[in-house]
């Protein structure tokens, strides 16, 4: 069992039979004396991937869901549906769009990343913070950042993602992208 004085960025906990992930957590204690102090937290559904900001009196128990993560690769999306293999097993499995969400678009084929397993079942994946995309073309350049200096313009990736890019990059060359903001961190070269 865990308790609230366990609680840490990433750990899994059990909230009414729902598995969620701690994002962020704060602990708050009372100036009045005999107030319970109070832990927040800011957890994500790992089957429905809503975010909550929830509330627990501090010593509160939890149990640890039945999470797994296992390495998987991406084969290929056919419509809505993304075909994956278990890289232990070789099993095959695909997710829907819904299920996936954001994700989606930065799978490109052939990439390893992690699946979520909760109770013998996949139930999402975990994507790695930095992916390679090759740029297919580019936008005209001028839009200017005057707080950073930075003067980008969009481009189009090879799985039809559109983020902006230092204007000195061209078609046909590969980049690296953070998945959490999508936002461009710099060129790859040698690919």
């Amino acid at each position: 069992m865990l308790t609230t004085a366990d609680f840490r960025k990433g750990l899994a906990i059990l909230v009414e039979g729902q598995p969620y992930l701690i994002m962020d957590y704060s602990v708050q204690t009372p100036s009045a004396r005999g107030s319970a102090t109070l832990v927040r937290i800011k957890g994500r559904n790992v089957i429905t991937g809503q975010v909550l900001d929830m509330t627990f009196k501090a010593g509160e128990k939890f149990q640890e869901p039945d999470l797994e993560r296992r390495k998987i690769n991406f084969l290929y999306a056919a419509g809505d549906e993304f075909h994956f293999m278990d890289e232990q097993s070789f099993e095959q499995f695909h997710l829907d769009r819904e299920t996936l969400q954001d994700a989606a678009r930065w799978l490109r084929e052939g990439i390893t990343l992690r699946s979520v397993v909760f109770q013998g079942a996949v139930v999402g994946i975990e994507l790695p913070q930095f992916v390679e995309l090759k740029v297919v073309e580019t936008g005209p350049g001028g839009r200017s950042d005057m707080a950073s200096g930075k003067v980008t313009k969009p481009a189009t990736l090879e799985n039809g993602t559109q983020i902006r890019v230092p204007v000195y990059l061209d078609g046909g060359e590969t980049v690296m992208v953070d998945t959490t903001t999508g936002e461009f961190v710099r060129r790859v070269s040698g690919k």
